[in-house]
């Protein structure tokens, strides 16, 4: 699945360099996620520009510190995670990709597939912005079961997913300190 490369068409971007620079990039996308299947925080965060911005249903938007947080509790949690990604398209300045994560959510020990529809933004040969798109109610629905099924549609329901999400990050982060 991780052999999927291709560039998107950027209709003004043309030459060499350009052309350059779009399979950097879209190099870059894949060295990223390649270092998240091997699960090596470091290698990922390499891949980031020193301000990029993050964001996704569960942890909303956040800063390159909180973000780097983020992928370092992920992976120091995850006991069977597996990382597929596919549809690596960069041009110069935006790319996507699609990915899917395999993995039993720690707080309910149920089983997670979750589907994900990337964007990024590059400057300076990196990563600077990092957007997850992806279902959060199917998502709550694996991961919590009935209650998430039945409610993970309901702004409350969402909003305390997000909540907790924040909480379990803050005290990461304090823990590190």
């Amino acid at each position: 699945m991780n052999d999927s490369r291709g560039t998107m068409n950027a209709g003004t971007v043309t030459g060499a360099a350009s052309g350059e620079s779009s399979a950097a990039n879209a190099r870059l996308v894949e060295r990223f996620y390649t270092a998240f299947g091997r699960r090596d925080v470091d290698a990922m965060l390499g891949c980031y520009h020193p301000q990029v911005v993050f964001s996704d249903p569960v942890f909303g938007t956040l800063a390159a510190a909180d973000a780097a947080a983020m992928w370092r509790m992920l992976n120091g949690r995850a006991r069977d995670l597996r990382v597929e990604f596919r549809d690596v398209k960069a041009n110069e300045h935006h790319g996507r990709a699609h990915w899917e994560a395999w993995y039993t959510f720690a707080a309910t020990g149920r089983a997670v597939h979750n589907r994900i529809d990337d964007e990024f933004h590059f400057a300076d040969g990196l990563i600077v912005r990092h957007i997850d798109r992806f279902s959060l109610w199917r998502w709550s629905a694996m991961a919590l079961g009935a209650k998430g099924a039945l409610l993970g549609w309901v702004p409350s329901v969402r909003g305390a997913i997000r909540a907790q999400a924040a909480k379990g990050l803050a005290a990461f982060r304090a823990g590190r300190a």
